[in-house]
C-alpha cells in the first residue's frame, strides 16, 4: 500500500501564490502581520514589491485592496477567519461587495481544527457572514492541492472572492492539475443509498466513512454512501445535488462551522426554494452546534464536537434507517 500522502490547505495557497506571482504581474498580496502562519511569506520573498505588511489592521487593509483593485491589480488579502470577517465586515460589505471590487479575500486558521489557539481564534461563523453579501464567491477547498487550483480559480475569476483555509493535515484527494471549476461540486464517492455533502476538512472524513460502511466491515449490511465535496459555498452546484438527492432520497451535511448558517443551510434553502419536492427527503446538518469552540488538539475536538468519522457513520445509519423505513411505508 503506497504511503497517504497528508498537506494543509493553507500550504496550497501559498505555493498558488507564488506560481501566480510569477504568471501575472498584476498580483499583488497584503498581510496582518501573519506572513508566515498564512503562507505569504513565499511570495514574500520572490516579489517583495509586490508585497505590503499591513500590520494588525484588517479593516485597513481591506480598503487598500479594494484601492489596489481599481487600478487593474488583483489583490489578495490575508489574516486570520476570524479576523479577516469580523473585524473587516464593514468595508467588505461597503467597498469591496458593492463596488463589486476585484479583491481575494483569504481567510486562515479556520474551524475548530485551529485547535490549541482557541475560541478565539477559531472561526466558525465565517462562512454564514460572508455567503449573504451580494457579489461575493464563497469557496472552502478539501486538502492542499484543491487549494492551489483554488487559489488560480478566485484570481481568474473577476469579483469579489473569500477563501476559506487551514492549517490542519488533511489526505490529498485531489489529483494534480485536476480542472477545478468554481461553483462545480466534486463526487467523490459514489453511492445509491445516501448523499454525504462536505467541505474542507469534512471531506477526507465523509470518504474515510463512505469507504468503511459500503465495505460492510463488521457483519453489518452495507451502506452505499455518495459523498459530495461541495468546494463552493456561494455559488451552490444545485444541479449535482439535487441529481444525488433524487437518487439516494437522503441527506448529511457535515461542516466545520457553525450550523446556522453555513453548508447545511445553503444545501436546505436550496432545496426548499428550488425543489420543494426533495422536502421529504430525511436530512441531518452536521456541525458545531450553536456554540464557541474551545483550546485543544483538532482531532480530540473534532471527536468532541461529533464531527469525527465515528460520528457521520452514527448519522449515516440512522438517516438510512429512518429512510429505509419511509420505503417501506410507502
Amino acid at each position: 500500500m503506497t504511503e497517504q500522502k497528508f498537506g494543509t490547505t493553507r500550504d496550497g495557497f501559498g505555493k498558488a501564490l507564488v506560481e501566480l506571482g510569477q504568471e501575472n504581474v498584476q498580483v499583488v498580496v497584503l498581510c496582518a502581520d501573519l506572513t508566515e502562519s498564512m503562507r505569504t511569506h513565499w511570495f514574500k520573498a520572490e516579489f517583495p514589491e509586490r508585497f505590503l505588511e499591513m500590520g494588525v489592521q484588517e479593516e485597513n487593509m481591506v480598503g487598500v485592496a479594494t484601492g489596489l483593485s481599481l487600478e487593474k491589480k488583483i489583490p489578495f488579502a490575508c489574516s486570520y477567519s476570524v479576523f479577516i470577517v469580523n473585524n473587516a465586515l464593514g468595508p467588505t460589505r461597503a467597498s469591496v461587495c458593492y463596488s463589486n471590487a476585484n479583491v481575494k479575500l483569504i481567510g486562515g486558521h479556520a474551524g475548530i481544527t485551529t485547535g490549541e489557539d482557541g475560541a478565539t481564534h477559531q472561526a466558525l461563523e465565517d462562512i454564514a457572514t460572508m455567503r449573504v453579501l451580494p457579489n461575493m464567491t464563497v469557496i472552502v477547498p478539501a486538502d492542499e492541492e484543491e487549494s492551489r487550483q483554488a487559489t488560480h480559480a478566485i484570481a481568474k475569476h473577476v469579483g469579489p472572492c473569500y477563501l476559506r483555509i487551514g492549517k490542519f493535515k488533511t489526505p490529498r484527494l485531489t489529483k494534480i492539475n485536476e480542472p477545478f471549476k468554481i461553483g462545480k461540486a466534486r463526487i467523490m464517492n459514489e453511492g445509491s443509498d445516501i448523499t454525504v455533502v462536505a467541505c474542507g476538512n469534512m471531506v477526507s472524513i465523509a470518504i474515510a466513512a463512505a469507504q468503511k460502511l459500503c465495505s460492510g466491515l463488521g457483519g453489518e449490511k452495507s451502506i452505499c454512501v455518495e459523498v459530495i465535496n461541495m468546494h463552493t459555498i456561494k455559488p451552490l452546484d444545485t444541479q449535482t445535488l439535487f441529481k444525488s438527492l433524487k437518487k439516494t432520497r437522503a441527506l448529511i451535511t457535515i461542516e466545520e462551522h457553525q450550523i446556522a448558517g453555513g453548508l447545511g443551510s445553503a444545501i436546505l434553502e436550496a432545496v426548499a426554494t428550488y425543489d420543494p419536492t426533495l422536502l421529504s427527503v430525511p436530512a441531518v446538518t452536521m456541525g458545531v452546534p450553536d456554540t464557541f469552540g474551545q483550546s485543544g488538539d483538532g482531532n480530540e475536538l473534532l471527536k468532541h464536537y461529533h464531527l469525527d468519522q465515528k460520528s457521520l457513520e452514527i448519522q449515516i445509519k440512522k438517516v438510512v434507517s429512518l429512510q429505509r423505513e419511509l420505503k417501506r411505508q410507502v
